[in-house]
């Protein structure tokens, strides 16, 4: 296959896609398929010759759709959505066929830079400070990686790259138990220890208790550990658990520790002004993440981390051997470039930014906050009618797009239901675990849904359960 090939190919593609998305409502969101069975259908060993892109191309439309969970159907109401907006999904064709690698400004200087305008504007957009600045991570897993290392390195003097966690006093981390698993997985992978991430208690509204964090502290302190660092949540994954950002951030900083917001999915709601209450007093955080592929349109991956700034986390993260030092734009006036290599885990880095640049121009903030709006609103709508349903009680209100309801009945029913629900295939849902209760989660945020596919939940409801 040469480039002459993949002109013609392109537009093969792109007609199957527009079919593709044009059926999503008439196919099960979740596919009716059993373990292997899509691997089977595989041949056990590459092929020694070429074969015709026709035979490659059939056998796709043969095998993978129809194995699929379709994750752009508008009634795809688990986990939290990976929304990719049709401007979003251009972007990424031309972000492919340049295949660019942008680790430096010299090696893609419009990368650099255009992920620059963008931290930028999305940091205006969400009404944040204008001291933040940052960078584009490919999930808020890698972005709380990066926050957490740089508490390690500054509570152990920056010791902790070059000699070693051995002979460092041991740290601790606190959180509540609403954060996201992506908290306790990078207090793993930083060599702190899963002991050590203290899970604090919540408080009747399921934020963080902030004299029981300040108590903790003082305990950890007392009995020779070493503090490093708060992450508070907003928009939890399990029920959109929200801690209160500015007494938080008051324990921390009167104990002088670093801070990071998780953010992933509700930051995104933060470009509607009326949501911002949810995250008051962020402007005083030295980390923030969230994700535009949640629920801005911008396809996955994409996750902003903004940062006060970035001095601790560049040196956390940053290494300059000989073969990636700048040469030849370091005359006086000029602008200081940055290399966000520098910033991130990865040394190797997509050109992410381009699908941020086409999102948010083609739909505009008022288009952007119209559809956030609108699942806002028939999220509580749903809530209410699932309420008149006999058997059914709401375990935790909307809070934003997202909540959980449950059966009378119990956990065994609840389950049982749930598996009807997604074996039916019009909706798919997912489960939690809320106050020892097994729920359901119901978030609306799927990019092109409408309130009659969101209010289908209820009518599935009504015939399951």
């Amino acid at each position: 296959m040469d480039h002459d090939d993949l002109r013609d190919w392109s537009k093969r593609a792109a007609d199957w896609a527009h079919a593709y998305h044009a059926s999503l409502r008439e196919r099960p969101v979740r596919p009716r398929v059993d373990p292997g069975t899509t691997a089977a259908r595989l041949p056990p060993a590459a092929p020694e010759q070429p074969e015709p892109i026709e035979r490659i191309f059939a056998d796709f439309e043969a095998i993978v759709p129809t194995a699929m969970t379709h994750w752009q159907h508008p009634r795809f109401f688990a986990y939290f959505p990976a929304n990719a907006a049709p401007a979003s999904m251009l972007a990424e064709q031309l972000a492919n066929a340049m295949a660019a690698q942008a680790m430096l400004w010299q090696t893609s200087p419009a990368a650099t830079e255009v992920e620059e305008v963008m931290v930028g504007w999305l940091r205006d957009a969400l009404g944040l400070a204008p001291h933040f600045r940052g960078t584009i991570h490919d999930s808020a897993t890698t972005a709380t990686l990066a926050a957490i290392l740089t508490m390690r390195e500054i509570a152990t003097d920056w010791r902790g790259n070059s000699e070693g966690l051995a002979q460092q006093p041991v740290l601790r981390l606190y959180a509540s138990a609403e954060t996201h698993s992506s908290i306790d997985k990078a207090t793993r992978i930083a060599g702190i220890g899963q002991a050590n991430l203290v899970k604090v208690p919540t408080d009747a509204e399921h934020a963080m208790d902030t004299a029981a964090l300040d108590a903790a502290i003082r305990a950890d302190l007392a009995a020779g550990y070493c503090p490093a660092g708060v992450i508070l949540a907003t928009g939890g994954t399990s029920i959109g658990a929200c801690d209160r950002i500015a007494t938080s951030l008051a324990v921390a900083r009167a104990h002088g520790l670093y801070t990071h917001v998780d953010a992933a999915w509700a930051g995104s709601a933060m470009i509607c002004p009326e949501f911002r209450h949810l995250w008051d007093g962020i402007d005083g955080a030295d980390s923030v993440v969230f994700n535009p592929h949640k629920w801005l349109g911008a396809q996955f991956d994409c996750a902003v981390q903004f940062l006060a700034d970035p001095t601790p986390q560049v040196r956390t993260l940053g290494l300059r051997p000989e073969y990636l030092q700048t040469l030849g734009h370091t005359e006086p006036g000029q602008p200081t470039i940055t290399n966000f290599n520098e910033w991130t885990v990865p040394l190797g880095r997509r050109f992410r930014a381009l699908k941020l640049w086409f999102t948010l121009r083609a739909y505009g903030l008022t288009g952007l906050r119209e559809r956030i709006r609108n699942h806002v609103a028939w999220s509580n709508e749903l809530a209410r009618q699932l309420t008149s349903i006999r058997g059914i009680e709401i375990t935790t209100p909307p809070l934003l797009s997202l909540f959980t309801f449950a059966l009378a009945a119990g956990d065994a029913a609840t389950e049982e239901l749930l598996a009807r629900i997604n074996d039916d295939g019009r909706v798919y849902l997912t489960q939690t675990r809320h106050a020892g209760r097994f729920v359901i989660r119901v978030q609306v945020g799927q990019f092109d849904c409408s309130r009659e596919d969101v209010m289908t939940v209820a009518e599935v409801l009504r015939e399951l359960a």
